[in-house]
């Protein structure tokens, strides 16, 4: 279908499939203020806690450290790949995929589907959203014992989730085979 199309149903009139305008286009702003807001969210603390007069701003990097201190190490590693690696090599491929559209060669177009191919695969490891509910239930739970205040980081970290879900579902995988002017 071209850009812009929709097939309906001869019969009822319903949708059946709808051709994006500018997916590419969209998906690759999406993505780009993605990775801007990923400094920021690992930089900054996202949480600020208070208990009995101790004060403590943590973010990312530091929970894995003080996981991988405190001997646990596997814990570490699990929050270090679905919070801080996997995130940035989803958003470094739909980054790829997004900017190299396009391509006329049959192995760039390979290369391409094979990104997605891994995207796909490693998108359920990006814990993002869920570290973001861990967050809220934790200030809310603990808001009894403890005073937890949200961080510089929380807003840029929220963002960022926001962004990379809505990069996701904007990119359209047929554009990997299309020529560059019927996919942009």
């Amino acid at each position: 279908m071209p850009p812009g199309a929709i097939a309906k149903c001869c019969r009822c009139g319903a949708t059946i499939a709808r051709h994006p305008r500018a997916s590419r286009t969209l998906a690759l702003a999406l993505t780009l203020a993605a990775l801007i807001l990923y400094i920021p969210a690992n930089i900054y603390p996202i949480m600020r806690l208070t208990y009995y007069g101790a004060y403590s701003e943590s973010n990312l990097w530091d929970g894995c450290v003080s996981l991988f201190r405190n001997g646990q190490w596997p814990v570490a590693a699990v929050v270090f790949l679905a919070s801080i690696l996997v995130p940035l090599l989803k958003l470094l491929g739909l980054l790829y995929l997004t900017a190299t559209g396009g391509a006329a060669e049959l192995r760039a177009r390979r290369q391409r589907a094979w990104v997605h191919r891994c995207i796909e695969r490693i998108g359920p490891w990006a814990m993002l959203d869920v570290f973001i509910m861990a967050i809220l239930v934790a200030s809310v739970k603990l808001g009894q014992f403890v005073t937890v205040l949200p961080g510089r980081g929380l807003v840029a970290f929220t963002a960022l989730v926001v962004l990379t879900i809505l990069a996701s579902a904007s990119f359209d995988p047929h554009s990997i085979w299309q020529p560059a002017k019927a996919a942009a």
